[in-house]
């Protein structure tokens, strides 16, 4: 017996909820099987163009993406894509939301130039809708500022981040989880210039918000230490690289798996120290 479509969308929304939590504790495999449920439910009783649908596919591209299944990701948000387009932009939010995910994913490919017109656009339509100074804006702008930091164009993207910054601190305190994006992000720009001093502190800042927000084990500390290791190594601080190196590899390898783009490129960077920072 097929569901009343009310009911189908409400029981997809519980499994975009359910989701999202396990996303908080880095459970990705739990949180694809109960997304991949809500595509299951809404062919047997929704429409295909249903927004509903939009909303569970957005999510399972931020989890694809996060278990660093690209392609697999793309495809999602482009389906997503695909139904705000066809009902012509009655969700400006959704929509900007996609285009913010779609900009991230190809920052993620290292593919700069194709993901900045997606983040411009995320930009542009939060901007209209909640006016400069609102923290979502200032999400949108630190996403763009990381493709411009990818293409070399780093006083455009220091000025981005300090603005997200100043909104940030601002309206959600110091210790908010964009705080911690924009320091990490911040102190690469910093260490793409020259100023490595500045770098680490921003990177120790960094780092402090995640720990203490997510816990020592999460992920997101391990990309921080990942980055801070490069760091050490400009500087000539093997030993403190290595060290760094291999903590956050203990955590990739727990929580993403031996296979995942991130723990591979943290393996090779512990393989390149000298023996002596080994």
């Amino acid at each position: 017996m097929m569901l009343p479509r009310a009911i189908a969308r409400w029981a997809i929304r519980v499994f975009i909820y359910l989701a999202a939590v396990a996303r908080t504790h880095a459970w990705y495999g739990r949180a694809e099987r109960w997304l991949q449920r809500g595509p299951r439910l809404g062919t047997a009783a929704l429409e295909p163009d249903d927004p509903t649908i939009a909303l569970v596919l957005n999510d399972l591209g931020v989890v694809h993406k996060a278990q660093g299944r690209f392609a697999e990701a793309g495809l999602a948000y482009r389906r997503a894509l695909t139904i705000r387009v066809q009902a012509g932009g009655e969700d400006p939010a959704a929509l900007a939301t996609l285009y913010h995910n779609l900009g991230g994913l190809e920052h993620a490919r290292g593919r700069y130039a194709i993901g900045e017109p997606f983040a411009r656009r995320a930009l542009e339509i939060r901007r209209e809708l909640l006016g400069p100074d609102h923290p979502e804006v200032a999400a949108d702008a630190v996403a763009l500022a990381a493709l411009l930091e990818g293409r070399g164009r780093y006083d455009e993207a220091t000025a981005l981040y300090r603005q997200a910054l100043a909104i940030f601190e601002r309206a959600l305190g110091p210790d908010h989880a964009d705080i911690a994006v924009i320091l990490n992000n911040l102190a690469a720009v910093r260490q793409a210039t020259g100023d490595l001093a500045d770098a680490e502190a921003l990177y120790q800042r960094a780092l402090m918000n995640k720990e203490r927000r997510l816990g020592p084990q999460h992920p997101d500390v391990a990309m921080t230490l990942n980055n801070l290791a490069v760091l050490h190594r400009m500087q000539g601080r093997e030993a403190d690289a290595a060290a760094a190196y291999r903590r956050a590899l203990a955590i990739f390898d727990e929580a993403l798996g031996a296979d995942h783009p991130a723990v591979r490129a943290c393996r090779e960077n512990l393989k390149r120290l000298r023996p002596s920072g080994t």
